[in-house]
């Protein structure tokens, strides 16, 4: 049997909390954790190391925002997405500077919830409709950094790296350009390699600073 998720739940509203908490489990993850406010989420990520965290912007200090950028520099391997009544620009690019992996909507429904867990944990990126273009739009305008020193990037690379950049997941991926999943993450892996990165976030974040998300 495959091993199920660890999810932890954050939100300061119980009912709200509660009804996620068993969306989750009737999809078969496994909630190991809950908490209402900052310092109770940090407090059981440490204690429960979850492989996802879904979790509220608006609760009683410290921030979602801190939290998510306390919990990921303790345990890098870890994701975290908001699930948050809030839309706005600033909360949701906050969010994503902090190391969020994905935003949704608390419009959202149980099956883009439980989905968005999914991809989430197997290290996409994932965006409520809309948001996706508002972060994109973002880090667009940003300087550019310089490009990292590295080796060349092969053309097939870069290809996948353009892929990515759209928000597109391996599986996605491997079917568009006719390969396995384990040939794509290991063309990901080199380009994090010859780039110097660590995870896809930061790739993503480069390939859409370089504009490779417009590139045909």
């Amino acid at each position: 049997m495959t091993e199920r998720i660890r999810v932890m739940v954050v939100d300061d509203h119980p009912m709200w909390r509660e009804a996620v908490e068993r969306d989750l489990v009737a999809a078969g993850f496994e909630v190991v954790a809950a908490a209402s406010t900052g310092t109770e989420a940090i407090n059981r990520f440490k204690a429960t190391r979850p492989q996802v965290v879904v979790l509220d912007l608006q609760i009683p200090e410290p921030s979602g925002v801190e939290v998510t950028a306390t919990v990921l520099a303790s345990e890098p391997s870890s994701r975290v997405l908001i699930l948050s009544a809030s839309g706005e620009q600033d909360d949701v690019l906050a969010a994503v500077k902090a190391g969020a992996t994905g935003y949704l909507v608390k419009s959202a429904s149980r099956e883009e919830l439980v989905a968005a867990v999914r991809r989430v944990a197997a290290g996409d990126s994932v965006f409520t409709p809309g948001l996706a273009a508002l972060v994109l739009g973002e880090f667009r305008r940003m300087n550019q950094p310089e490009t990292p020193p590295g080796e060349q990037l092969t053309d097939r690379e870069t290809e996948v790296l353009k892929m990515v950049a759209k928000g597109m997941s391996y599986k996605q991926i491997a079917e568009r350009l006719v390969l396995s999943h384990r040939t794509v993450q290991n063309h990901v892996q080199n380009t994090l390699r010859k780039l110097q990165m660590h995870n896809r976030v930061e790739l993503t974040r480069y390939a859409i600073e370089q504009g490779l998300d417009t590139e045909d």
